[in-house]
This record gives structure tokens, sequence and C-alpha cells, in this order.
């Protein structure tokens, strides 16, 4: 078993590191455990994301409410997903940083869970409200919801270029691969969030047609226009994807070297960019992901 060195604030804390697979749940229960010791802001930020998706999912039977063709309570029930994802996965990545960067690690913590704090609230405000909360300039007070939003996920966007910074002054624990995976799924969600950017200039997701109509179920993707929240999606999930590979390389015996772990990972890396570009390529061109 592998041991890591934390810091908090003056105070200096060991928390083992188990294998990224998850065999029971008690191995879960374990990881969870661990994330909290190690970030207990990021691990907060996300329970209280688990606390709203089970919100959403609860009010959905009882609300018949529709915006742009899906329940009301779809699109809360699945950011608070994401987010409880993204949150406890940086939780765990930034927790790999060594001692000298965890203090930055503390303050982008806090930026970032307050973001995304700030991003479900709209959210579930707009839904209690009936409306939509991206792209909805209907009234003042829905342009500066939005605004809002827009505010906290580009101070989101600056606070991981800060971390990928960190991670590349100082070299995280871990394999070659393992420690590639991270600096460039970083890179990759930083991608991701661009196409977002991207999405909000056009003033919405879909290419070709009006937001809403049919889509893919329960990803809601366009299926008669392209749509680029499909890059988006796979840019985003790298931070998840690449890491996990480089993870495994690591624990490859053919790939037991340095340099090979390292080539395989930016070789997989090149692949999943070239996969995000070809699904926003695809959206810019009005072409869906999968049409009936």
């Amino acid at each position: 078993m592998k041991t890591l060195l934390f810091a908090s604030g003056s105070s200096t804390t060991f928390a083992p590191r188990r294998p990224l697979l998850l065999s029971s749940a008690q191995d879960l229960r374990e990881r969870l455990v661990i994330l909290h010791r190690c970030n207990p802001v990021l691990s907060w930020a996300g329970w209280l994301s688990v606390g709203l998706a089970v919100t959403a999912l609860a009010l959905a039977p009882f609300d018949e409410c529709l915006v742009t063709g899906l329940n009301v309570w779809f699109k809360p029930l699945k950011f608070s997903v994401s987010i409880v994802i993204y949150l406890w996965t940086l939780g765990w990545l930034l927790a790999d940083l060594p001692a000298p960067a965890q203090r930055s690690v503390g303050i982008i913590s806090w930026g970032v869970a307050i973001s995304m704090t700030v991003e479900i609230a709209a959210i579930f405000l707009q839904a209690i409200r009936g409306t939509t909360s991206h792209f909805n300039n209907s009234s003042v007070f829905d342009t500066l919801v939005f605004a809002a939003m827009g505010l906290f996920i580009a101070i989101n966007t600056l606070l991981l270029v800060w971390a990928l910074y960190l991670m590349l002054r100082h070299r995280p624990f871990g394999s070659a691969g393992y420690v590639w995976g991270m600096r460039l799924g970083l890179l990759l969600f930083l991608l991701g969030s661009a196409i977002g950017g991207a999405m909000i200039g056009q003033g919405g997701h879909t290419v070709g047609a009006p937001d809403g109509g049919t889509g893919l179920p329960v990803l809601g993707w366009s299926t008669h226009a392209g749509d680029l929240r499909a890059a988006h999606f796979l840019g985003l999930h790298a931070l998840q994807a690449l890491p996990f590979v480089g993870w495994l390389l690591g624990r490859t015996a053919l790939i037991g070297r340095i340099g090979a772990q390292t080539a395989s990972i930016f070789a997989c890396a090149v692949l999943y960019a070239g996969g995000v570009s070809l699904l926003y390529w695809r959206a810019l061109s009005g072409l869906p992901l999968l049409s009936h």
C-alpha cells in the first residue's frame, strides 16, 4: 500500500492511497473517507450536490412542467450528478500534489466549490421557476442569473489553469503514466470548457435548429441537428478518463518503463483530443451524433 503526504494549513497528515478500481461498497466508502480527509472542501461540496440530485429525482415524478421538451427536474439532476463526479475527481487528483503545493490547492478547492455551488443553485432556482437556466435572456432577472453562472464558470476555468500549472511545476505522486494522465486530462478538460464557451458565444448548444426537440435518451443531445454538448461532454470527462488510463499503464508489466508509459499516455491523449475534435466538427456541420 502506498502512503502519500498531505499538508493542510500548518498540519500534515498521512493518507493511504488505494487502487482506483472499486470492488465493493466498503471500497467506495474507504475512498470517500480518504477523499474527505485529503480535501474536505470538495468532499462537502460534492455531498451537497448528491443531496440536490436526490431532491431532483424525488421531485421529478410529481412535477409535470416541461422545459425544452423534458421534465423540468431532468437538468438539475443531470448537472448535480456531473458536478459530484467533477468535484470528487478533482479533489482526488489534487491530493496527489506534494506538500509545497497544498496551500494553493486549498485556495483552488474553495474557489471551485463556490463556483459549482453557484452553478447548481442557479439551475435549481430556474427549475423552481419553470424556465431554463442556460442561454436565457427572456427577462432582466434571467439574464442576470445566466451572467452570474458564466462569471463563476470563468472563475472555475481560471482556477483549473492554475491547477494545471501546479501539476506541471510540482510532480504529483504516482507512476509516469498516471502523472501525465492527470496533466493531459486536465488540459483536455480545459479544451472541453472552451467548447462550453463556444456554446455561450452562439447563444445555444444546437447547430442548425433551435435548442430542444428530439434528443438521445438520458443525454438529451439532438438527433436532428448538430449538438455541441457531445464534444463538451467528452472533453470534460478527460479529467476522469486519462488519469485512469495512465494509472492502468503504470500497472501494466509490458509498459513498465517510464518512457513507454509517457509515450503511451500521450498517444491516448492525442486520440482522445481527436475524438473531441471530430465531435465538435460534426456539430458545427449540423450533424447529430446519432440520428433516428
